[in-house]
């Protein structure tokens, strides 16, 4: 699978001949000022909650791409209500193959609203089932004993993790999930946009090799083949 990112929690995944993206927050990222988003491409949207630092260029994007939008119940009739025309709804637990990709909706950890301040429903993670690997993306979450679930139904190949400590897991507690989810190759998200998630580089990648994972840090704009 090849990986992009666009900074943030925002990530680009090719697999099986279609592109996922995730939680696209670009335009107001000033760190991502160098990305254009109307370069992007999407055959679907995935998002993990209704927050605006993951949903901000959501609707635009699926405008233009006609990318089916992929999340809870509530932020999908939200978004449509905003012109998104493809819209794919689901809940905790539930799954729904599209196409060759099936796609389950995990328990995350956080709080949800929409931008407007209106119910955001129930925060999701996402596990991505392939015949080319299988990989998680947390969305913002808290570390919890549910992750232990996720390793023991699927083997799990690369996961996406917050590591940005005060809205999400630490570097310690996303250690712990990578535990939890028996996966050693790690991509971390949520992290140095905002003042409060700052981390030290240095720290978070000698704690994971020191546990013989295999942490990225990836560079915003940069794409890997994993």
């Amino acid at each position: 699978m090849k990986v992009t990112y666009y900074g943030h929690s925002c990530f680009g995944v090719e697999i099986c001949g279609k592109k996922l993206l995730f939680d696209p927050f670009i335009s107001a990222n000033e760190k991502a000022k160098e990305i254009d988003i109307n370069k992007i491409e999407a055959d679907y949207i995935l998002l993990s909650h209704g927050h605006e630092d993951h949903i901000l260029d959501a609707v635009s994007i699926a405008k233009r791409t006609g990318a089916t939008v992929v999340s809870n119940y509530e932020v999908v009739m939200w978004l449509m209500k905003k012109g998104v025309e493809k819209g794919h709804p689901m809940n905790h637990g539930g799954s729904w193959m599209f196409g060759d990709i099936k796609i389950k909706c995990v328990v995350a950890i956080h709080s949800s609203s929409m931008p407007d301040g209106s119910y955001g429903g129930n925060p999701v993670g996402f596990l991505i089932e392939t015949k080319e690997g299988n990989f998680y993306y947390a969305g913002d979450t808290a570390l919890t004993y549910d992750m232990k679930l996720i390793g023991d139904y699927k083997r799990i190949d690369l996961a996406f993790l917050p590591i940005g400590n005060n809205f999400t897991m630490s570097i310690d507690n996303a250690l712990i999930a990578s535990d939890f989810i028996k996966c050693d190759r790690i991509i971390g998200m949520h992290y140095d946009t905002f003042g409060y998630i700052v981390i030290d580089h240095k720290e978070a990648l000698n704690k994971f090799n020191n546990a013989g994972k295999d942490l990225s840090l990836m560079k915003i704009g940069e794409n890997k083949e994993f």
